[in-house]
């Protein structure tokens, strides 16, 4: 049997209707496929993709971060079972007009929910819901960034940076990391935990089996406090609603929380000695209190702590989704 491997893209547009998906139609076949086509030797699969959705849409868009799914299927091609492979990007199309490839009739832009019935391979079918689901976590996140960025502007004597740093990571992770505040790298660059705390945090993400890449990284205020002080609780409770929407969107099995501030503001908890090393349950998660970065960096000696309390964390993910598994097997 022969091996094929192609990569693509669900790309949607979002209006006041819903959500829609761009589907492509070939001549002399019934039903709609999406953007995508072989990936050729030495490209990656990302940069596939973007081939593909150009030539065959003629739009310049960006994959989402963190997200990719696959389906696979076999067929014959004269006589010969072939197994393909598709890895499957997601982007978001603007206002751009699209202009499909000569080996193309037509395209659609399908509501959502009834995508499954016209799309070819109906292994998308088992798909779909996550696509959606993502797309909506999406969508929230944006709008919640978008308020949450203009919080300066609304607020009479605001003393943090107005320089708003977004959260970092998979949309549908199972972790969430929460530390106190941006810093003055975060501050420049936009992004959570990428100075020296962040390479530290990274490294022992790394060393527990988590990894950076499978974890959603904020704070609980996400505008630099001068001078690196920590954030008034006028400040904290300001920002409050806006990280328990991103609980509320992420929804993540297990949350790590960095550092005495964030404790406190999620959890009330003003000891990091009295409640590291265990599992707190509150409102359906379950919570971590460790060290911040910032202090290993102070104190090195005390690394094993957070290094030890990443791995609970993980060995924990890893039980779960056995159990989940098998779960699903019975």
């Amino acid at each position: 049997m022969r091996s094929e491997y192609s990569a693509g893209a669900i790309i949607y547009r979002s209006d006041p209707s819903g959500i829609s998906l761009l589907l492509l139609k070939k001549e002399g076949r019934e039903a709609y496929d999406l953007p995508k086509g072989h990936v050729e030797r030495g490209e990656s699969e990302e940069a596939a993709a973007l081939r593909e959705i150009k030539e065959e849409t003629g739009l310049a868009v960006n994959l989402f971060p963190y997200f990719s799914t696959s389906i696979h299927y076999i067929f014959e091609d004269h006589k010969e079972r072939v197994s393909k492979h598709v890895r499957l990007f997601l982007a978001k199309s603007g206002d751009q007009k699209v202009r499909i490839s000569e080996e193309h009739i037509a395209y659609l832009w399908c509501p959502v929910n009834e995508a499954g019935e016209l799309l070819k391979h109906k292994e998308m079918l088992h798909i779909l819901p996550d696509i959606r689901d993502y797309i909506d976590r999406y969508e929230e996140m944006h709008t919640l960034n978008s308020e949450y960025s203009r919080l300066p502007g609304s607020i009479k004597g605001w003393s943090l940076s107005k320089t708003f740093v977004p959260g970092e990571g998979p949309l549908n992770a199972r972790i969430m990391l929460i530390g106190q505040a941006p810093g003055a790298n975060e501050d420049i660059q936009k992004r959570p935990f990428i100075g020296r705390s962040g390479a530290l945090l990274s490294k022992l993400l790394e060393e527990s089996g988590i990894g950076r890449e499978n974890a959603y990284i904020t704070s609980v205020v996400q505008f630099f406090p001068p001078k690196n002080r920590e954030p008034s609780k006028d400040e904290i409770a300001l920002c409050r609603p806006f990280i328990e929407r991103q609980l509320s969107i992420i929804k993540p099995e297990y949350v790590v929380l960095l550092g005495r501030v964030a404790a406190k503001a999620i959890l009330g908890k003003d000891s990091i000695s009295d409640n590291r090393g265990k599992i707190m349950e509150n409102n359906g998660i379950r919570y971590i209190i460790t060290l911040h970065p910032s202090a290993i960096l102070r104190f090195p000696k005390n690394e094993h702590m957070l290094k030890s309390d990443l791995e609970l964390a993980s060995r924990e993910l890893k039980k779960d989704k056995k159990e989940d598994a098998h779960t699903i097997s019975a």
